[in-house]
C-alpha cells in the first residue's frame, strides 16, 4: 500500500460558492474513509487557499476516481489539483 497526498488549489472565493456541492464532497469523503482509502483531510487556513487529502491505497486510479467524482472539481471550486506518492517514514 502507498500513501498518496491529494491537493486541492481552490478558488479564492471557494468558502462561498461551496456550499451547494458541501454535501455530496463530504459524502465522497466520507465513503472514501468509510472503505479505508482516505486516511485524513482538511483545508488550510490563513489562507485558505488549499486542501490536502491523505489517501492509502495500491493504485493512484482510486484517487483519480475520486478527484473524477468530487463535485468540487465538477464545478471549479477546485481550480486544479495535483497527486503526490507521499513517502511517509513514521505513520
Amino acid at each position: 500500500m502507498n500513501y498518496y497526498l491529494l491537493i486541492y488549489y481552490v478558488a479564492e472565493d471557494y468558502l462561498e460558492r461551496r456550499a451547494p456541492y458541501r454535501e455530496e464532497h463530504l459524502r465522497l469523503v466520507r465513503e472514501a474513509h468509510a472503505r479505508g482509502e482516505l486516511v485524513m483531510a482538511g483545508a488550510l487556513a490563513d489562507p485558505a487557499d488549499k486542501a490536502v487529502l491523505v489517501f492509502r491505497s495500491a493504485d493512484k486510479a482510486v484517487i483519480e476516481d475520486f478527484v473524477r467524482n468530487d463535485p468540487y472539481v465538477k464545478n471549479g471550486i477546485v481550480e486544479r489539483w495535483e497527486i503526490r506518492r507521499w513517502t511517509v517514514v513514521v505513520p
